[in-house]
């Protein structure tokens, strides 16, 4: 493993070891039905959402992963399973990893992907961690693993728990590399 790779696992396991989980909010709906669901609708939605949001930064589409699928599939089903929402522990090689997690049945695909989309409003283009105007690289983070210039492959998967919803998207090649910037230089 290199001197990069071990950086980007120390900072995506700071990132899991926040202190405290965060106040659960239930914001409301204009529907009162549930949302739709099904795999081949999630991963139609993700991969549309995805690539919209690279092309809008000039980065090619990524291509589906079934491999990575079932590996979200798997840690969304844990999360689920347990109540717990943190980042799994990196495999090899690491991998990306995007989470989301919600009110179960109340969101629509597009509305999850696009809570990681909007972080794009504090996104600069600088050497992670410094990639959010915040200061804090989690305001930024899942948007530019979805950007991530050297990312070429994704999947995504989502399970249900008793009150929420879960869902994983996994990379490869990973990024918020430390270090590295998410678009190349003169991008964005």
């Amino acid at each position: 493993m290199t001197l990069r790779h071990s950086l980007a696992l120390i900072l995506l396991a700071l990132s899991a070891c926040a202190p405290g989980a965060p106040e659960r909010v239930v914001e409301e709906r204009p529907s009162a039905g549930p949302a739709p669901r099904g795999a081949t609708l999630l991963r139609q939605t993700m991969q549309r959402t995805h690539d919209a949001a690279r092309a809008e930064v000039r980065q090619p589409p990524l291509a589906w992963d079934d491999a990575l699928a079932a590996d979200a599939g798997r840690y969304a089903a844990e999360m689920a399973r347990t109540d717990r929402f943190e980042h799994a522990p990196l495999g090899q090689p690491p991998q990306g990893e995007n989470l989301w997690t919600g009110t179960r049945g109340a969101y629509r695909y597009e509305e999850m992907a696009q809570h990681w989309i909007d972080e794009k409003r504090v996104f600069v283009n600088r050497p992670a961690p410094n990639f959010s105007t915040t200061g804090d690289y989690r305001h930024a983070g899942h948007y530019t693993q979805i950007i991530w210039s050297r990312t070429t492959r994704f999947g995504c998967a989502m399970a249900v728990g008793p009150r929420d919803d879960y869902l994983v998207c996994r990379y490869l090649p990973g990024g918020n590399v430390v270090g590295e910037r998410a678009l190349p230089s003169g991008s964005n």
